[in-house]
């Protein structure tokens, strides 16, 4: 039986299985910090704004600082190494906020330094993961698994933060980073359990590593295709961090809805992203992939346009209904463009090619969050809200500029073939 070129050893499910276990323990266990964290600041340590705000910060900026040279790390070392390590580094630095409270020592400085460790792993991590699926994933089947994979990360959204509402009320917010910490400690158990397929006893030859980090931008300028989906997906990710930066404060000062109905709304992203995940794989069997990803480019939009008609009483379902939407069509394009990369790129160029994807495309979040907090300063809640969603109109210009328009079957993983270079 011949195997995929992308896989130097023959695709095994239960591989698969606790990879994605592993993936999905350590993604509700984030969710979980996700609430508890900035909880850890206001109510231990009593932070202003500013001074909580420093925390989320150095939880987002990641990408931007490390994203590039993460392609290189995980390029050069073995992959299970990485994915263990990643974890088992996040686990260390979040458990000692809890010991630092039990002693009553805890600093700002400290959980700002935390927040930036786990961030900064949660990148070599992400590289690494997205590097490792399809080395053990059949190519026909990496469109279901990348599905079940968003699945898993869409459902810990929703339930996520209702945990780890309930942990920071049951046990504070530092103890209930316990939670995030075992789940981080079961998912290296799990991955020490699986092979390392791109460990091929063959010393790589170390280069410069700017020239490498160079190599992988320039693949990912050049590629037809690649470019492309990576302007999308960008400017998905920036509405998306612009949208969500206004959400909680439009809804309760604007719109007067009460907090548990903007949780409840909030979850709508979410929902729309499980949704994704089990119609993606018969979205695409029906429509082909090209075609599934264009319905979802321009079908965000409309959805996205709902939410600032919001308002009081009956009109928040407009919110949850533009919500579920746009979390639906993201969640979908997401999956079909990480599937397409995940089979056009040799193995070797794929941990730079992953790392410069995600730069540009994860970067954003900080950059959208931010302007769209001056952008409310300036107009107004509302305002400033419809002004994202109008942005989001020219996300599909990119695709409608590129191959794609002509090719309806540019995306299939089944066709397409992982090259090394672009001449």
């Amino acid at each position: 039986m011949m195997m995929s070129p992308t896989q130097s050893t023959p695709p095994d499910r239960s591989v698969f299985w606790r990879i994605w276990t592993a993936h999905s323990t350590s993604a509700f266990g984030t969710a979980v910090t996700t609430v508890a964290m900035p909880l850890v600041a206001v109510l231990v340590l009593n932070a202003s704004t500013f001074e909580t705000s420093l925390v989320a910060a150095a939880s987002m900026c990641a990408w931007l600082l490390v994203g590039l040279p993460a392609g290189v790390i995980v390029d050069r070392l073995p992959l299970r190494l990485v994915l263990v390590s990643a974890d088992l580094i996040r686990a260390a630095a979040l458990v000692s906020v809890p010991l630092a409270v039990y002693f009553d020592v805890l600093t700002l400085a400290q959980l700002v330094a935390v927040a930036f460790v786990i961030s900064v792993s949660s990148v070599i991590f992400e590289v690494g993961y997205s590097t490792y699926l399809p080395t053990v994933v059949a190519k026909e089947r990496l469109i279901a698994s990348n599905s079940l994979i968003q699945g898993s990360e869409s459902l810990s959204q929703i339930a996520g933060p209702a945990l780890g509402g309930s942990l920071v009320q049951a046990l504070g917010a530092a103890y209930s980073l316990i939670a995030d910490v075992v789940s981080y400690l079961l998912s290296a158990t799990l991955l020490m359990t699986v092979p390392s397929p791109l460990d091929g006893g063959q010393k790589k030859a170390k280069r410069n590593m700017v020239a490498e980090i160079r190599e992988g931008i320039e693949f990912v300028r050049r590629h037809p295709v690649i470019r492309p989906l990576v302007f999308v997906g960008t400017g998905l990710n920036f509405a998306t961090a612009a949208i969500d930066a206004l959400t909680a404060v439009f809804l309760v000062r604007t719109v007067q809805a009460n907090s548990f109905t903007v949780g409840f709304l909030i979850a709508g992203l979410g929902i729309g992203g499980v949704l994704a995940a089990a119609v993606t794989t018969a979205l695409v069997k029906w429509l082909g992939p090209t075609r599934a990803a264009v319905l979802a480019l321009f079908a965000a939009p409309v959805s996205a346009l709902l939410m600032p008609l919001t308002f009081h009483g009956w009109g928040l379902s407009l919110f949850l209904l533009g919500n579920v939407g746009w979390g639906l069509c993201t969640v979908t394009f997401a999956i079909i463009s990480r599937t397409f990369r995940q089979t056009a790129v040799a193995p070797e160029l794929m941990p730079r090619v992953v790392a410069t994807v995600r730069f540009f495309s994860w970067g954003v979040f900080p950059v959208g969050a931010l302007l769209a907090g001056v952008l409310g300063q300036l107009i107004g809640n509302r305002g400033s809200l419809l002004v994202c969603c109008l942005f989001t109109l020219l996300i599909p210009v990119p695709i409608l500029c590129s191959p794609l328009r002509k090719k309806p079957d540019f995306l299939d993983p089944a066709t397409a073939e992982p090259i090394k270079t672009l001449s």
